[in-house]
Protein backbone atom coordinates (compact mmCIF):
# COMPACT_ATOMS: atom_id res chain seq x y z
CA UNK A 1 0.00 0.00 0.00
CA UNK A 2 1.30 3.53 -0.76
CA UNK A 3 1.62 5.96 2.00
CA UNK A 4 -0.39 8.96 2.23
CA UNK A 5 1.08 12.15 0.76
CA UNK A 6 1.69 14.24 4.16
CA UNK A 7 3.81 16.67 6.00
CA UNK A 8 6.61 14.44 7.96
CA UNK A 9 6.31 14.63 12.11
CA UNK A 10 9.99 13.60 12.08
CA UNK A 11 11.79 14.79 9.15
CA UNK A 12 11.45 18.41 9.14
CA UNK A 13 13.73 21.35 8.67
CA UNK A 14 10.77 24.11 8.23
CA UNK A 15 7.67 22.33 7.99
CA UNK A 16 8.30 19.05 7.04
CA UNK A 17 6.62 19.43 3.22
CA UNK A 18 10.07 17.95 1.76
CA UNK A 19 9.91 14.84 4.53
CA UNK A 20 6.88 13.93 3.48
CA UNK A 21 7.33 14.11 -0.35
CA UNK A 22 10.56 12.31 0.16
CA UNK A 23 8.91 9.71 2.38
CA UNK A 24 5.76 9.62 0.01
CA UNK A 25 8.25 9.22 -3.56
CA UNK A 26 10.65 6.80 -1.33
CA UNK A 27 13.76 9.20 -1.98
CA UNK A 28 16.31 10.78 0.64
CA UNK A 29 14.30 13.98 1.81
CA UNK A 30 18.00 15.74 0.99
CA UNK A 31 17.06 15.26 -2.78
CA UNK A 32 13.42 16.90 -2.13
CA UNK A 33 15.00 19.76 -0.52
CA UNK A 34 17.40 20.45 -3.16
CA UNK A 35 14.77 20.14 -5.93
CA UNK A 36 12.84 23.26 -3.87
CA UNK A 37 15.91 25.17 -3.84
CA UNK A 38 16.99 24.95 -7.18
CA UNK A 39 13.73 25.52 -8.41
CA UNK A 40 13.27 28.73 -6.03
CA UNK A 41 16.38 29.99 -7.66
CA UNK A 42 16.17 28.69 -11.42
CA UNK A 43 12.22 28.70 -11.46
CA UNK A 44 11.92 32.64 -10.27
CA UNK A 45 11.03 31.86 -7.07
CA UNK A 46 8.12 29.62 -8.07
CA UNK A 47 9.67 26.72 -5.51
CA UNK A 48 8.91 29.09 -2.79
CA UNK A 49 4.85 29.61 -3.82
CA UNK A 50 4.61 25.81 -4.82
CA UNK A 51 6.48 24.73 -1.35
CA UNK A 52 4.35 27.56 0.75
CA UNK A 53 0.94 25.40 -1.03
CA UNK A 54 1.88 22.56 -0.54
CA UNK A 55 2.86 23.75 3.55
CA UNK A 56 -0.83 24.88 3.47
CA UNK A 57 -2.45 22.23 1.80
CA UNK A 58 -1.17 19.01 2.94
CA UNK A 59 -2.27 17.51 6.62
CA UNK A 60 0.06 16.92 9.16
CA UNK A 61 1.24 12.94 9.31
CA UNK A 62 -0.71 11.11 11.97
CA UNK A 63 -3.40 13.32 12.87
CA UNK A 64 -5.75 11.41 14.82
CA UNK A 65 -8.79 12.45 13.33
CA UNK A 66 -10.04 13.57 9.64
CA UNK A 67 -10.17 16.86 8.90
CA UNK A 68 -11.90 18.76 6.00
CA UNK A 69 -10.02 20.55 3.13
CA UNK A 70 -10.96 23.83 4.45
CA UNK A 71 -10.07 23.10 7.79
CA UNK A 72 -6.59 21.47 6.54
CA UNK A 73 -6.11 24.82 5.00
CA UNK A 74 -6.86 26.99 7.72
CA UNK A 75 -5.02 25.32 9.98
CA UNK A 76 -1.84 25.19 7.73
CA UNK A 77 -2.37 29.05 7.14
CA UNK A 78 -2.47 29.44 10.67
CA UNK A 79 0.72 27.35 11.10
CA UNK A 80 2.58 29.64 8.83
CA UNK A 81 1.46 32.39 9.93
CA UNK A 82 2.99 31.61 13.73
CA UNK A 83 6.57 30.49 11.88
CA UNK A 84 6.17 33.80 10.30
CA UNK A 85 5.71 35.66 13.31
CA UNK A 86 8.18 33.51 15.24
CA UNK A 87 11.07 34.29 12.77
CA UNK A 88 10.07 37.88 12.47
CA UNK A 89 10.78 37.76 16.16
CA UNK A 90 14.07 36.03 15.82
CA UNK A 91 15.26 38.81 13.56
CA UNK A 92 14.56 41.40 15.47
CA UNK A 93 15.95 40.22 18.43
CA UNK A 94 18.95 39.75 16.34
CA UNK A 95 19.20 43.15 15.14
CA UNK A 96 18.54 44.54 18.61
CA UNK A 97 21.22 42.22 20.43
CA UNK A 98 23.71 41.20 17.95
CA UNK A 99 26.30 38.74 18.21
CA UNK A 100 29.87 40.80 19.32
CA UNK A 101 31.79 39.85 16.49
CA UNK A 102 28.88 40.32 13.93
CA UNK A 103 30.13 43.74 13.38
CA UNK A 104 33.56 42.70 12.95
CA UNK A 105 32.76 39.94 10.37
CA UNK A 106 30.26 41.84 8.15
CA UNK A 107 32.81 44.98 8.29
CA UNK A 108 36.04 42.64 7.51
CA UNK A 109 33.39 41.19 4.25
CA UNK A 110 32.45 44.37 3.34
CA UNK A 111 36.33 45.60 2.90
CA UNK A 112 37.70 42.81 1.20
CA UNK A 113 34.62 43.11 -0.95
CA UNK A 114 35.26 46.67 -1.84
CA UNK A 115 39.51 45.97 -2.24
CA UNK A 116 38.57 43.07 -4.61
CA UNK A 117 36.34 45.58 -6.53
CA UNK A 118 38.56 48.21 -6.40
CA UNK A 119 41.39 46.01 -7.64
CA UNK A 120 39.38 44.34 -10.57
CA UNK A 121 38.34 48.14 -11.36
CA UNK A 122 41.98 49.61 -11.67
CA UNK A 123 42.87 47.31 -14.63
CA UNK A 124 46.51 46.48 -13.68
CA UNK A 125 47.65 44.10 -16.31
CA UNK A 126 49.75 42.32 -14.00
CA UNK A 127 46.41 41.75 -11.94
CA UNK A 128 44.60 40.46 -14.93
CA UNK A 129 44.19 36.81 -12.68
CA UNK A 130 42.18 38.77 -10.37
CA UNK A 131 38.87 38.76 -11.08
CA UNK A 132 35.67 39.03 -9.10
CA UNK A 133 33.86 35.84 -11.17
CA UNK A 134 36.90 33.68 -9.57
CA UNK A 135 37.27 35.69 -6.27
CA UNK A 136 34.01 35.28 -5.40
CA UNK A 137 33.41 31.49 -5.00
CA UNK A 138 36.88 31.21 -3.74
CA UNK A 139 36.19 33.70 -0.65
CA UNK A 140 32.44 31.48 -0.28
CA UNK A 141 34.69 28.20 0.00
CA UNK A 142 37.15 29.95 2.51
CA UNK A 143 34.50 31.06 4.18
CA UNK A 144 32.96 27.66 4.42
CA UNK A 145 36.67 25.94 5.14
CA UNK A 146 36.76 28.27 7.98
CA UNK A 147 33.22 27.69 9.40
CA UNK A 148 34.04 23.58 9.64
CA UNK A 149 37.08 24.43 10.93
CA UNK A 150 36.13 26.39 13.65
CA UNK A 151 33.19 23.94 14.42
CA UNK A 152 35.47 21.04 14.49
CA UNK A 153 37.37 22.77 17.60
CA UNK A 154 34.14 23.50 19.06
CA UNK A 155 34.28 27.45 18.93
Amino acid sequence: MKPKLTRSHTDQMISGVCGGLGQYLGIDSTFVRLFFVLLAFAGNGIGVLVYLLLWIILPVEGQTRPVSFEDNVRMGTEEVAARTRHMGEDIRNMVQNPHPQATLIIGASLIILGVVNLIDNLHFPWLQWLRFDIVWPLLLVLGGIALILRRGRGE
